[in-house]
């Protein structure tokens, strides 16, 4: 395979370590062998002394990275692989913990679509930029999944219930919301772009970023609070979809519908999940919790039933089963965070062993 073929280029520019993500026909979506071959190539620049600084782009012009390869979870759902399931999201959500901890500065450019496994690769970085084109989420619950990738870490810890709202809704967020709720950092002008990657060939990450870096439009998500607030910190999801019925503004009503036609059991999970991770101490911990939930969401129906409506037929019309969240009880809920045949990333012991 040629470097232009390549899903992962990796390129040392002066005191610059440069990471292209190279699938810009599905914006650059994570595959197992990507993800390998991304922490192969940290690995390597953690110790190499001509590696300063690590940026992390795109290739083409749609964005950070879609997310993760859906089409093969769908099919270890189907044939029901935990292995093979299990293998790919143990190796992405170390990877997630790795970048967390990363002895150099890592630069992600969230430029373009960032969603999903793209907010694992760049939002648990230690330099996080967002420009006006970004557009950052986690959009799970859509289809019939529940918030990972550390997600459910960073979304339980944005302000208020702003963190429940995206994940219950799975709307995306501009720039200027995602440094409002701890996604990103800096905001920088798309076209001041290729003069930051060519200044941090020469400069350290602080200064070449603040040299291009602008203050941020005023948070369209923040501005909507209020009635978020109100709403979401309510019990139970069927309770956060009643106050927002009773709001009753344009805004309140609209997200009534988008939470109502998404998967009960995601949406109830999802909820507890954040609730949940608000308790836990680290990035690991909630990474631990979230391997076990999404090990439970393969073997539920209707993740490949979200994953079929969406991106396999297409039609957009998912049969969820149970179709209402009243139809769950708490032990529905509560199973999804047990063991799944004692299996585990070991990244709290680990952390134990380091500190």
């Amino acid at each position: 395979m040629s470097d232009a073929d390549a899903e992962i280029l990796a390129e040392k520019r002066g005191r610059l370590g440069h990471i292209t993500l190279n699938r810009p026909r599905a914006i650059n979506a994570l595959t197992h062998p990507m993800i390998k071959r991304l922490t192969q190539t940290l690995v390597e620049w953690a110790s190499d002394d001509d590696v300063q600084t690590v940026v992390i782009t795109g290739a083409g012009e749609r964005g950070l990275c879609a997310g993760g390869d859906i089409v093969a979870l769908y099919d270890a759902a189907k044939s029901q692989d935990i292995e093979a399931a299990a293998g790919f999201w143990a190796d992405e959500y170390r990877l997630n913990a790795y970048i967390a901890g990363y002895p150099k500065p890592y630069v992600a450019i969230m430029d373009g679509v960032t969603l999903g496994g793209g907010v694992g690769i760049s939002a648990h970085g230690s330099h996080r930029v967002v420009t006006e084109r970004s557009t950052v989420g986690m959009p799970e619950t859509g289809i019939g999944f529940i918030p990972d990738v550390g997600g459910s870490w960073l979304l339980s810890r944005a302000p208020g219930e702003l963190g429940v709202y995206l994940a219950l809704t799975a709307k995306p967020m501009s720039g200027a919301d995602a440094i409002a709720t701890g996604f990103a950092d800096r905001f920088v002008p798309s076209d001041r772009l290729p003069a930051l990657l060519e200044a941090l060939e020469a400069t350290p990450a602080d200064e070449a970023i603040a040299a291009v870096a602008t203050e941020p439009p005023t948070s369209d998500l923040v501005a909507q609070q209020g009635w978020i607030d109100e709403a979401f910190s309510a019990d139970t999801v069927a309770n956060v979809v009643k106050r927002l019925r009773d709001i009753a503004t344009e805004e309140s009503i609209a997200a009534a519908e988008t939470v109502s036609i998404k998967s009960p059991i995601a949406l109830s999970v999802a909820f507890e999940s954040l609730r949940r991770a608000r308790e836990l101490e680290t990035l690991e911990h909630a990474l631990e919790q979230e391997f076990r939930v999404s090990l439970h969401a393969l073997q539920h129906r209707d993740f490949a039933e979200g994953v079929r409506a969406q991106v396999i037929d297409k039609d957009r019309r998912p049969k969820w089963k149970p179709d209402r969240v009243e139809d769950l009880n708490k032990e529905d809920i509560d199973e999804f965070f047990e063991p799944v045949d004692d299996l585990t990333l070991g990244l709290v012991e680990q952390q134990q062993q380091r500190g």
